[in-house]
């Protein structure tokens, strides 16, 4: 528009007889004191900024060393605690008052604050805030931005205060229970709160331990105590704890008053399973205390009357408190890819700012001195950078302000509703799903690698006794109807095999070799065991009539045959991960000494007196061994060792020193294990069974069939993984295996390279091969020199399982994958071995399994079976993707059309920075006006029904691939956000371009104009949300007409509070000038809908011609038909497309030279034959050029999957639809039509080629009416797919 049209046009806008005159030009500061302070808040943001920033990168380190280990507790250079027993101690300690709040009444206002403006965003509105209090340079007035940051903000503090209250009436409960300690030489009931180290307490049964104690005495003989400890780890079963012979005298008050003593232990730490210390009583010897006397804070007391202990650890130093640390920050990749393309926004919100500011300079250079009516000179600023500041604030509004407080709200229900869901709540043990975290709900929805823990995990870690291996003869357990008296088993026992002496060895072993504890209960005896296949086989012990009745801190007791014998237990070597073995020392009834130790055919092998290879029954229990692994079950090899008292008593003193050592005192125990664990006498092998869980095989099916890789990291043997992953349809028996088994780095290096020049240009693609590594050769090959290769060819292949892995393995494999790739990885696990993967990992999932709750404590999200993670991915991930992505999306989309409408209104405003809506009214937009439309897309959207993503796993594609939101899709968005601004701005001008807006002639000035336009923007955005929204439910009609109605309403409100309410003025009757015009109306038909026509028109034509396989299945749920076949046929793509069109242009020129050919043959050939031959030769030339030309007809050679190079899937498809009926058969829709009129046109054209219209015809080729009906319809074509490639994901 010229100049002086735009003069015209400010002018009238500017003749506003009802309201204050706007000021069209720039703000100016006309005293220095107000740049001396703008400079001063300047400087003072930019210095916090600062802060922030460094203490935010501080933070994280302190995180990750927190998660590392690094601040476990005890360090070697720490000093050892030392404590008074019934004395005042030397040093101050911490109270024994624990909180679990973040917040406290005095804190809570700048650790929120600090919390709130870690956010970039945040920190962005409050610097815009700010600088709106500048005098003159906010164009939208000085709390239009600070209003609606300080709501979203409320909202946010309201949140944190109701879940920290709940964390502190649960801190308050803790802290004011109550106990007896003993003060003064008598019991005072006091307070946990109150409790002091040192501090001798007294535990009753089914009472919890008020801090971490050392047990002094208890009701039971020889100072027993039961404890469960489901609190602590989740396991429910009853572990036992006992005290040191020299203080289960202290029984009474007076012996315990009396009682004065040091203890010196290691400081706090969160080690759960490990505590070594000493305890010194006058003129006695030193008692070393283990974990034994050790009672934990947050466990039970069961089954014992009454308890003694002295308080080591209180409050947050208690093991369980220093376990309460903060898992790792993890975000979502649409997270960081939204926090980019705000950082892409910020930068053209400044390039924007930059532009107006220039233009507005150059505006004024040219019109200063012709428009001078209009006083310029009086306020000609010269200061650009204030000019800047104006449009800065102006256009902030680009970037949602409301869109972080959305979207944790939307993910916060989100997480309601995966707990919610019956579908995955596992009735036998009450379990619901849980989602323990809300920022990685659509981050289930992008699994790309799922890494699995396998027992307990995949199988149901419910351990059956199955086979066992004794003396070279293998024994299976009795069948169902099989009475034992029949077995082989018992055969050789009542015969005198010559093996039953072996047997009665190994059978005794599997009755005391064990940490079980035996609970008599009407008669019967139940087990309570910390393992699952430690129970299987003291029941497999039994099973035979060896049964195992009581333990005592120094005896076990068994039933054999009814005869009960007694044996005394010298010492117990605990089994870890690390020693892969358990040892037990016992005196025989007979009064000679044994060791019996079970554990890893690896370990014990070793271990044997004449070696592995010549170990009596070596070989033949290796084979043993090895067939059951490949029946997947679980096997232990048993061996014992004869051991002279000499022997023992030498080795118990090196065992004690190891035993009493503060610092490193597992390394020491060890070293002196390795001292007795030699010359062992092989007895034989168990074998354990432990299934797979329901649904696992359909639910690998179905994972695999979604794209997602499925790697198996388990301790196992390799038999064992491999058999598990056959039976869970991991691995098919037609996919080959590929085995690195090495002993050494550089036959590592050779077996890969090897395998990686076999896959040759396959590699990194992804083949039909299952990799299976074992953790030794792990280990080489995730050095730094082969690991690059060793991923190379993990990714090659469609399976990994790797076996015999430690649990830092597990998280090395998950981190290399992570990292290498940027996929993102799921880890799932239930025990303790696991949570070092889970950390790791994108998405961490714990299973509530036997093996207690450590790996859901530390995971993102908990199910009670494997099966649940299907619905948990395929439905939940998928949807919350699907919900995150458009709500994301449409959020920017809605700001943009109507804040980039102020860039439009500033070429008619002098580039002056003023704004064309009321200011509150452009504050509320965020907050009230389309706020709710998000909230139904984020929650309650849906593609297809759960029924259909389960059972179409495929449909999981396109969130796994990241179609729905990347940078091409946002930017189009915002392109086609910035053309409905254009529209909605300049549609409205022209409508009100000859000025009447009402009967009487009268001009309501541009701030109707912005109430018009504003009322079609809110309507345009909400209509804009109803197109996006697959699914529509009564909360998205209250979303959309609600929000509209709320702008109604508003605007009928708001322009009838002032003079009552000192705000608004410019707003009072603007309801009656917008309501009263029947231009606003007619507009409010047509501008909405001319605004979204391209969006309903690419809509209609992607549906039609271009759906993608989602809509496609869902536009089948609706019609309800079975969308199986739908997704069998091969779909016609956006390239494949375009190949078509490129072939049948091809085609149609071949089509025309040879049509001119003929004709021209035609034409020149004489009316009478003068000769037969040239006669036949011209027809059988003419037949061939016409059969090229049918030939090339046809439209299935221009597309792939056409014939002559269809694919198999593509050939059976038309075989099948040959035997169709001719109106039912299955060709594309697109083609179906063009395809029989193409043919048509053919059967015409032969028809015409031998007539010399025809001829004369065919000279003329731009005339061609054959030509131009191409030409027009690959035009058409050609349009369709311009079209659709530039609006292809606007509305999709």
């Amino acid at each position: 528009m010229a100049s002086h049209s735009r003069v015209a046009i400010l002018h009238h806008v500017g003749s506003d007889s009802h309201h204050d005159v706007p000021r069209y030009l720039p703000r100016v500061l006309r005293s220095s004191r107000y740049r001396l302070l703008f400079n001063r808040a300047l400087i003072d943001f930019l210095s916090v900024m600062w802060l922030v920033t460094v203490w935010r990168f501080k933070r994280l380190d302190e995180d990750e060393a927190t998660t590392s280990g690094l601040t476990d507790g005890a360090q070697g250079d720490v000093q050892n605690r030392v404590i008074f027993v019934n004395r005042p101690q030397p040093q101050k300690f911490l109270s024994n008052k624990v909180s679990t709040a973040k917040y406290s009444v005095a804190s809570f206002l700048p650790l929120f604050l600090f919390e709130q403006f870690r956010r970039y965003s945040n920190c962005f509105f409050l610097l815009i805030a700010l600088l709106q209090q500048i005098p003159d340079v906010s164009p939208t007035g000085r709390w239009t931005t600070l209003t609606p940051l300080f709501f979203i903000l409320f909202v946010s503090a309201v949140k944190e205060i109701l879940e920290d209250f709940k964390r502190h009436r649960a801190d308050d409960e803790t802290n004011n229970r109550r106990c007896d300690v003993l003060r003064q030489g008598r019991w005072m009931s006091l307070r946990w709160s109150e409790l002091l180290v040192g501090d001798i307490v007294k535990v009753l049964n089914n009472q919890f331990y008020p801090a971490d104690l050392v047990l002094l005495a208890t009701s039971e003989p020889q100072g027993i105590a039961f404890i469960e400890t489901s609190n602590l780890d989740g396991e429910t079963n009853l572990k036992i704890r006992q005290a040191s012979p020299e203080t289960v005298r202290l029984e009474d008050a007076d012996a315990l008053a009396t009682f004065a003593a040091t203890i010196q232990c290691e400081p706090p730490n969160r080690h759960l399973y490990e505590f070594n210390g000493l305890l010194k009583e006058a003129n006695s010897k030193t008692i070393p205390l283990g974990l034994e006397q050790m009672m934990l804070r947050g466990s039970m007391q069961r089954n014992t009357a009454w308890l003694y202990g002295v308080v080591v650890y209180t409050g947050h130093e208690t093991k369980l408190m220093k376990n309460s640390t903060k898992a790792p920050l993890k975000r979502s990749s649409i997270d960081k890819q939204t926090n980019t393309q705000i950082l892409m926004l910020f930068i053209l919100l400044l390039v924007l700012s930059v532009v107006s500011a220039a233009f507005n300079e150059l505006w004024l250079h040219r019109r200063g001195n012709k428009d001078w009516y209009i006083s310029l000179k009086d306020a000609v600023n010269l200061n650009f950078g204030f000019n800047f500041l104006t449009f800065l604030i102006l256009y902030n509004n680009l970037i949602p302000i409301s869109l972080q407080v959305t979207a944790e709200i939307v993910r916060f229900f989100q997480a309601k509703f995966i707990a919610l869901d019956s579908e995955m709540y596992h009735a036998p043990t009450d379990t619901p799903a849980q989602a323990r975290t809300s920022n990685l709900n659509e981050e289930l929805g992008m699994v790309k690698y799922i890494f699995s823990d396998k027992t307990g995990t995949l199988t149901a870690n419910i351990m059956e006794f199955h086979k066992c291996s004794i003396a070279e003869i293998m024994y299976n357990r009795p069948g169902p109807n099989e009475p034992l008296e029949q077995t082989q088993l018992y055969q050789n026992l009542l015969r005198n095999h010559p093996t039953s002496p072996v047997i009665r060895e190994f059978l005794t072993m599997l009755a005391i070799c064990h940490t079980v504890i035996p609970e008599q209960d009407d008669g019967k005896v139940n087990y309570h065991a910390a393992s699952p296949d430690e129970r299987a086989l003291v029941l497999g012990a039994a099973m035979y009539g060896y049964v195992f009745t009581t333990r005592t801190p120094k005896t076990v007791t068994i039933d054999v045959g009814g005869e009960s014998l007694t044996f005394q237990v010298l010492n117990v070597i605990d089994f870890t991960s690390a020693r892969k073995r358990m040892s037990l020392i016992v005196r025989m009834p007979t009064g000679e000494i044994k060791l019996y130790c079970k554990g890893a055919d690896s370990v014990i092998y070793t271990r044997l007196a004449r070696g592995p290879e010549q170990a009596v029954f070596g070989a033949a229990t290796l084979a043993h061994l090895e067939a059951f692994a490949v029946e997947g079950l679980r096997t232990l090899v048993f061996a014992v060792a004869d051991i002279s008292p000499a022997v023992y008593e030498e080795w118990a003193n090196t065992y004690h020193k190891a035993s009493v050592a503060i610092q490193n005192r597992e390394e020491k125990i060890e070293e002196a294990a390795n001292l007795i664990e030699t010359n062992l006498r092989l007895l034989g092998a168990t074998a354990i069974e432990d299934k797979l869980q329901d649904g696992v095989p359909e639910t690998i099916a179905a994972l695999l069939k979604a794209n997602i890789n499925v790697w198996v990291l388990t301790g196992d043997k390799q038999e064992t993984a491999i058999n598990i992953a056959h039976s869970a349809q991991l691995i098919n028996a037609n996919m080959p295996l590929m085995i690195l088994n090495e002993d050494s780095l550089d036959a590592t290096r050779e077996i890969i390279a090897r395998h990686s020049a076999d896959f040759g240009e396959n590699l990194r693609k992804q083949n039909e091969v299952a990799l299976i590594v074992d953790g030794k050769t792990l280990t080489y090959a995730m050095g730094c020199d082969l690991k690059k290769d060793f991923l190379d060819l993990c990714i090659s292949c469609k399976v990994v399982v790797c076996c015999r892995v430690s649990p830092i393995q597990k998280a090395e494999v998950v981190e290399m994958v992570s990292s290498a790739t940027g996929a993102v990885t799921l880890a799932i696990g239930d025990g303790a071995n696991d949570v070092a993967m889970i950390q790791r990992a994108s998405v961490g999932v714990g299973i509530s399994g036997v093996e207690g709750l450590q790996a859901v404590c530390a995971s993102d999200y908990s199910i009670a079976q494997f099966r649940f993670l299907l619905r948990l991915l395929l439905v939940h991930g998928a949807w919350n993707y699907s919900r995150i992505s458009k709500l994301i999306l449409y959020s920017f989309y809605k700001n943009i059309c109507l804040y980039v409408i102020e860039l439009w209104f500033a070429m008619y405003s002098a580039w002056s920075g003023q704004i064309l809506f009321e200011r509150w009214s452009i504050g509320f937009y965020n907050v009230i006006f389309t706020a709710l439309p998000p909230f139904a897309i984020g929650l309650f959207d849906k593609l297809c029904s759960p029924e259909i993503m389960i059972r179409h796993p495929v449909l999981y594609l396109p969130s796994q691939q990241g179609l729905l939101f990347n940078v091409r899709v946002f930017w189009v968005w915002m392109v086609n956000s910035l053309i409905h601004s254009v529209l909605l701005f300049w549609l409205p001008v022209l409508m009100t371009e000859q000025h009447v807006l009402w009967p009487h002639g009268k001009d309501g000035g541009y701030l109707v104009l912005g109430n018009i336009v504003y009322t079609y923007v809110v309507l345009t955005v909400c209509l804009k949300a109803g197109l996006s929204t697959h699914s529509w439910t009564w909360v998205t009609h209250v979303g959309i007409w609600g929000s509209l109605a709320m702008w109604f309403l508003f605007i009928l409100i708001y322009s009838n509070i002032y003079p009552v309410v000192l705000i608004g003025s410019v707003m009072r009757g603007m309801d009656r000038m917008v309501f009263t015009s029947a231009v606003f109306w007619l507009g409010l038909v047509l501008i909405p809908v001319a605004t979204l026509a391209p969006d309903l028109l690419v809509t209609v034509i992607h549906n039609s011609a271009f759906k993608s396989m989602t809509e496609a299945v869902r536009e089948s749920e609706i019609k309800q038909r079975d969308p199986a076949d739908l997704l069998d046929q091969p779909r016609l793509s956006v390239a494949d497309t375009r190949h078509a069109l490129v072939r049948l242009a091809q085609s149609s020129r071949k089509r025309r030279g040879c049509s001119r050919t003929c004709a021209a043959s035609s034409a020149a050939a004489p009316r009478a034959s003068t000769s037969s031959l040239s006669c036949r030769m011209g027809s059988r030339s003419r037949k061939r050029k016409a059969g090229a030309c049918r030939s090339r007809t046809s439209f299935a050679r221009t597309i792939p999957g056409g014939r002559g190079h269809a694919a198999p899937e593509a050939r059976r498809g038309r075989r099948r639809a040959a035997k169709l009926p001719r109106g039912r058969r299955a060709a594309p829709k697109l083609l179906r039509g063009r395809r029989a009129a193409t043919l048509a046109r053919g059967n015409r054209r032969r028809r015409r080629e031998l007539t010399p219209r025809a001829a004369r015809a065919a000279t003329q080729p731009r005339t061609n009416s054959v030509a131009f009906r191409f030409t027009r319809q690959t035009s058409y074509l050609c349009f369709q797919f311009t079209f659709f490639s530039y609006f292809k994901v606007v509305v999709g």
